[in-house]
């Protein structure tokens, strides 16, 4: 059924004039966005088969080159979901940052939103300033962590050109099993020793789950 053939009541703009953005499912909402199906799809048959098949979660972190593989998505549509999610990611990325970071549930809360649910390991860090105000937030490297990606040089300057003079680094696990490996045990001690010689202290490396995490700070059993 082309869309032109539904009723115009039924239809996702019409639906939202009459009866609000909040009436609308999930699937309406990313027709709105996308606009247009292909051939032999309307536009709210491809939004249900995308979020049927692949769910919200994961479109919301696939890469243009990953929407583009997608049945359906070329390039302008790949576009127009990527932009959407990002845009998603900064407005609340732009109420996280008036927080205060005082725990390592506040700082996980920040960081599961962003890499908890991501197939790919990624690593994050939180820059704070003398009251532990979240000054910004940066993922600085994605793919498997390896210990020359993860540099102090690389860490360290977006702290230093944000002023901050403390941050909590973190990084995800995709497996959903926070148990530290050996390397996140050497990439942390290397960082709380570099931090110590340029004076911004890392206060805590945390390993992210959906719905759970291993903070090194909260472990008495690590040695710095």
């Amino acid at each position: 059924m082309k869309i032109k053939d539904i009723n115009e009541r039924n239809r996702p703009r019409e639906r939202l004039k009459e009866q609000g953005v909040e009436s609308l499912s999930e699937s309406e909402l990313l027709a709105i966005i996308i606009r247009v199906g292909s051939a032999g799809e309307n536009v709210i048959d491809m939004s249900n088969r995308l979020i049927s098949k692949y769910g919200l979660s994961k479109l919301y972190d696939c890469t243009l080159e990953e929407l583009q593989e997608i049945k359906g998505i070329g390039f302008a549509k790949a576009c127009q979901i990527l932009a959407l999610f990002e845009l998603s990611k900064r407005i609340n990325l732009s109420k996280i940052n008036q927080k205060k970071i005082l725990s390592t549930k506040d700082a996980y809360f920040i960081a599961v939103e962003y890499i908890g649910s991501s197939t790919k390991e990624k690593f994050m860090a939180l820059y704070l300033d003398t009251k532990y105000n979240l000054i910004a937030k940066e993922i600085i490297s994605s793919g498997d962590l390896e210990s020359t990606s993860m540099h102090p040089r690389e860490v360290f300057r977006g702290a230093i050109k944000s002023n901050a003079v403390s941050i909590i680094v973190m990084h995800n696990h995709p497996s959903n099993d926070p148990s530290p490996s050996l390397e996140d045990k050497e990439i942390t001690k290397r960082l709380r020793k570099s931090g110590d010689i340029i004076g911004i202290e890392v206060l805590d490396h945390i390993i992210v789950c959906k719905d759970s995490y291993y903070s090194f700070e909260e472990d008495e059993t690590f040695s710095r």
